[in-house]
């Protein structure tokens, strides 16, 4: 365990010396005579993982390994939490991911601190082309309690977030009962009328998934369910920075509307973190992944496959493109979805707070992670 890290505070942009103690912050000392390149900032919180560097949650072939893999990945991207996130697909595919992320927590407690809870992106999401998105139709159906509840089961509780669509009739109850029992209602994939998505706000959801994104081609001027969620001011919003999935223009309203509500997510792949080059997805079929960091269909290079970036990446994009200052966009990316989750002891570079610490040195408008600290302890030094 490393009980001081000197650096410069993210936020104050002052030299600190930053004492450990029994997985806590315990002091956080000014030292003007510190000399340093390193910044201190909260880890980061992703609430949108599907896979990292060739291991994917969703595959049928899911280890125990496979989730200890991909948590270390995140590790080395500066991620001390996250969910595994499982998208459309048949139940018994549900079932053993669920239980094999839960086995792996279940054996190292390092794993179970870095995994928060699992978010299920499906299947109760909008049968039409667009809000769809590369969730396969077949397994696409209406909110069921009782299906869910038996997931949950399987979870043994660690389902946390659910994201759905208001357009099926049986919505606005399945998010009653998901407020309810604690866990998170997120709306998207969806292609619900604007009264949809005002009683699926009042009915308790929560957060809106990655807006902007999962939607038709074209929409009603006016009334439709983007401007609808963005107007909605009790919503949070998730929003995949990585530079492809939304228009910088777009980027730059969503935060300013959204402000302190907004959040970041990478919405990874098993792509991210893989050289360019083309491959084969289960879902998109032949994509390719270019030089500048874009995953699409290879058929269709204006069809994107999904996000291959990491959180990092995020951060760093919108304080390229000047749409959020570093320590604003890591706010966005740590504590400010810490406060979506409502998740207690997480209070980001504070006393008492629990020591999820990353150091990094941002260079060539970059961030560099060096040091990731995960409750305590050290589980990623560059």
């Amino acid at each position: 365990m490393e009980r001081v890290i000197k650096g410069i505070h993210y936020k104050t942009k002052q030299p600190v010396e930053i004492t450990l103690d029994n997985g806590l912050i315990a002091e956080i000392e000014s030292n003007p005579a510190l000399k340093s390149e390193k910044t201190i900032a909260p880890g980061l919180v992703d609430l949108q993982i599907n896979g990292f560097r060739g291991v994917d949650f969703n595959e049928e072939e899911l280890q125990e390994s496979d989730v200890v893999k991909i948590t270390e990945y995140l590790w080395q991207e500066g991620v001390t939490s996250y969910y595994p996130t499982l998208i459309t697909n048949s139940d018994s595919a549900v079932c053993t991911a669920l239980e094999t992320i839960v086995s792996a927590c279940e054996k190292d407690i390092y794993i179970n601190k870095t995994i928060l809870g699992i978010h299920l992106e499906g299947p109760f999401l909008s049968l039409e082309d667009g809000p769809r998105g590369a969730h396969p139709l077949k397994y696409v159906k209406a909110p069921d309690w009782n299906l869910f509840c038996k997931w949950q089961k399987l979870a043994k509780g660690k389902i946390k977030m659910i994201t759905l669509s208001p357009e099926w009739p049986e919505a606005i109850a399945f998010i009653k009962q998901c407020v309810a029992s604690g866990v998170i209602a997120a709306i998207g994939h969806t292609a619900a009328s604007s009264e949809q998505i005002k009683e699926a706000v009042l009915a308790g959801a929560r957060v809106s998934t990655h807006l902007g994104n999962a939607s038709h081609a074209t929409l009603p001027r006016h009334a439709n369910y983007i401007w609808e969620q963005l107007a909605a001011e009790d919503l949070w919003a998730t929003i995949i920075a990585d530079g492809f999935h939304l228009p910088k223009s777009i980027l730059s309203v969503f935060v300013k509307v959204k402000g302190e509500k907004c959040v970041l997510v990478s919405d990874a792949t098993r792509f991210a973190g893989l050289p360019s080059g083309s491959y084969s997805s289960h879902i998109g079929g032949e994509i390719e992944l270019n030089d500048d960091g874009k995953l699409f269909i290879k058929d269709n290079p204006n069809m994107l496959a999904g996000s291959a970036q990491s959180l990092c990446w995020c951060v760093d994009h919108l304080v390229n493109s000047e749409i959020a200052t570093l320590s604003t966009a890591l706010d966005m990316a740590s504590i400010k979805v810490q406060q979506l989750l409502g998740e207690k002891g997480a209070m980001g570079l504070e006393k008492n707070a629990i020591a999820d610490v990353i150091v990094f040195e941002r260079t060539n408008n970059k961030i560099n992670i060096l040091k990731t600290i995960k409750a305590g302890k050290v589980v990623y030094t560059r």
